[in-house]
């Protein structure tokens, strides 16, 4: 169970912070080479200074594709090779019912949450390919399982991330690029804060889920060293759900 990331290197979107910033820590702890992206510049600077050594960042926006060729080409660059890619960049900035949802509010989730995963994957995939071997691992939700109340789009993308997914393991599995999903339940970040301030609205996820409270963000990132490692190397187009039981109830 070779667990090992030495000499690996990898790509974090949305890696300056919450899921995405424990995730960069438990690569590098692993032993790999972390390029962290995300599109506010300051905060991706205060995160490689904690990250430290053998951390890099790069600003981008992964709904552009132009950006996501920069970041591609700036981590060729630093590394030669990208041997790991995680989709983590998200976003939900709106809890409301689809009637109310603008066609902007619903396309700027869409963007990020699901044709940003679609340029990662297809522009660093595609290097990957060349070489015969490389892993990418998308953090989705257990909104593409159960769904959640007013919040149809970011519902829609992650499920939509999913079943790309699974559709890119039969077409690349056999060319040594594997795909996988790690799906969170509640985790305690800036994205569920105003949730968690809410003492109904948090009591209410505690209770329906079995552990009884919201994860951190390192608990999230175990699955994806595992999926990322030669551990993990006849999985491929599966989802790992880490979600204190959410989706077994």
């Amino acid at each position: 169970m070779n667990m090992d990331l030495a000499g690996k290197s990898a790509v974090v979107t949305g890696g300056s912070r919450g899921i995405g910033l424990a995730i960069a820590r438990a690569l590098m702890d692993a032993g790999a080479s972390v390029l962290i992206s995300g599109r506010n510049r300051k905060t991706l600077d205060d995160a490689v200074a904690q990250l430290g050594d053998g951390a890099a960042g790069f600003a981008a926006d992964v709904s552009s594709e132009v950006e996501v060729q920069a970041l591609a080409d700036h981590a060729g660059g630093l590394f030669g090779n990208v041997d790991i890619l995680i989709n983590n960049a998200g976003i939900n900035p709106w809890y409301k019912p689809t009637e109310n949802t603008d066609l902007a509010e619903w396309q700027q989730i869409i963007d990020v949450n699901l044709t940003g995963v679609f340029l990662c994957t297809r522009i660093f995939g595609s290097r990957m390919l060349e070489r015969g071997r490389g892993a990418i691992i998308n953090i989705t939700s257990v909104a593409a399982h159960t769904g959640l109340p007013r919040a149809a789009a970011y519902c829609a993308a992650k499920a939509g991330v999913e079943a790309m997914a699974r559709s890119l393991a039969k077409d690349w599995a056999a060319r040594g690029v594997r795909v996988n999903n790690v799906a969170p339940g509640y985790v305690a970040t800036d994205l569920t804060a105003g949730l968690a301030a809410n003492d109904k609205l948090r009591s209410s996820v505690e209770h329906r889920t079995p552990m009884g409270r919201f994860a951190a963000a390192e608990e999230m990132a175990g699955a994806v060293v595992y999926l990322a490692s030669d551990a993990a190397s006849y999985v491929t187009g599966a989802t790992i759900a880490v979600d204190g039981g959410w989706t077994a109830t």
